[in-house]
């Protein structure tokens, strides 16, 4: 049994019925892209747990973090912090394998600089030495 609507047009429903199908259709959004990869050109040392090195308690980071030798972390200059590099952003470093976690801060006076830990391991933190490297996150 068909029931009608007193109020509509002959017709509306077979518009309705129309309009409800092409509705019914109509996907949702695609996801949004994911954002761009960046890139930077940093200059990079290294650095070990040492307290020639550092301080008095060589294996806790700015962020709390204890190292760890085997542990793939930088120290990120403030201005890169301010990009984006914040704790526990993951990043690639052109000329090292995998990928490095932010696990440190600097101190104020440098910019656009990584320092990469390199454990107990004085002699290849000397061997890295500084260079310039390209970074992406």
């Amino acid at each position: 049994m068909t029931v009608r609507n007193p109020r509509l047009a002959p017709g509306a429903c077979v518009l309705l019925a129309v309009l409800a199908s092409a509705c019914a259709s109509v996907r949702p959004a695609p996801p949004p892209a994911p954002a761009p990869v960046r890139e930077l050109e940093v200059t990079a040392t290294a650095f070990n747990s040492t307290a020639a090195q550092t301080d008095a308690n060589p294996t806790v980071t700015a962020f709390g973090l204890h190292l760890r030798p085997g542990m793939r972390v930088v120290a990120v200059s403030r201005d890169l912090e301010a990009m984006g590099l914040t704790v526990g952003k993951r990043i690639r470093i052109d000329g090292l394998d995998g990928d490095w976690e932010v696990g440190d801060r600097m101190d104020e006076r440098w910019t656009r600089k990584i320092d990469v830990y390199f454990g107990n391991d004085v002699d290849a933190a000397k061997q890295w030495g500084k260079r310039r490297v390209r970074i992406h996150w």
